[in-house]
């Protein structure tokens, strides 16, 4: 399992905020407490590819959710545009011409993490669109795929990356949604795990959105996450 010299990037904060202006308080609040930032669709939408440029610049990492799926050629462009955002992370769905394309144009200091199956999906939620095999299976079989072609880490639950780490080896990343703290709600995430529970499981890094965007004091519940990690 790849471990980080700096034990703050293990946890990533998710910036599922409605524009960048609210980005930059919380992150100007949660200060060094924190080096590592995802940004998803809503906030890409709202400006926040520029603010994550700004990001890395300033010395964070970056994490760009954009889940990338389309026809090869557009899928490996549009990885080349993310890398010179200076984004860490980029996320493609775990369809095996679309992780090609990504591992095509990924570039050196991009790495790109293949969405198995969203975190918010359970065996009910995957029959209903269409999937003979219960959820677990499915990520299984699509994270081997994604050690074969090349991708850097996977995009799954904490329940599932027992059988991740199996199929991806040591040196993939696992990078695990759906993490709360002790006591916080589960909200739309279906399988879900402390963060002590998921560093033990061989998590290598995990996102926690708003337990920490929505704390009165988020540095202090950022700070509490990773001591957590790093204790288990």
């Amino acid at each position: 399992m790849p471990e980080s010299a700096d034990p703050r990037d293990r946890l990533i904060v998710a910036l599922d905020l409605p524009d960048v202006e609210a980005a930059e308080r919380l992150v100007a609040r949660i200060g060094d407490a924190v080096t590592f930032y995802k940004i998803g669709y809503r906030l890409a939408y709202a400006g926040g590819l520029d603010f994550a440029a700004r990001l890395a610049k300033s010395g964070k990492k970056t994490f760009l959710d954009l889940k990338l799926h389309d026809i090869g050629n557009t899928v490996e462009e549009g990885v080349r545009s993310a890398s010179a955002l200076g984004a860490t992370f980029l996320t493609v769905h775990a369809y095996p011409q679309t992780m090609r394309a990504a591992v095509r144009g990924r570039g050196s200091g991009l790495k790109i993490l293949a969405v198995t199956v969203l975190t918010s999906y359970d065996d009910a939620d995957a029959a209903e669109a269409g999937y003979a095999l219960p959820v677990a299976d499915l990520v299984a079989r699509r994270a081997e795929q994604a050690a074969e072609i090349g991708i850097d880490g996977i995009v799954c639950s904490a329940a599932e990356a027992g059988a991740v780490r199996h199929r991806i080896g040591p040196s993939g990343l696992i990078v695990t949604p759906g993490i709360r703290p002790a006591g916080a709600e589960a909200g739309d995430q279906k399988r879900v795990m402390t963060p002590g529970q998921a560093r033990a499981a061989g998590i290598d890094h995990v996102v926690v959105g708003r337990p920490i965007t929505g704390a009165d004091d988020p540095r202090a519940v950022a700070q509490r996450i990773v001591a957590e990690m790093e204790d288990a």
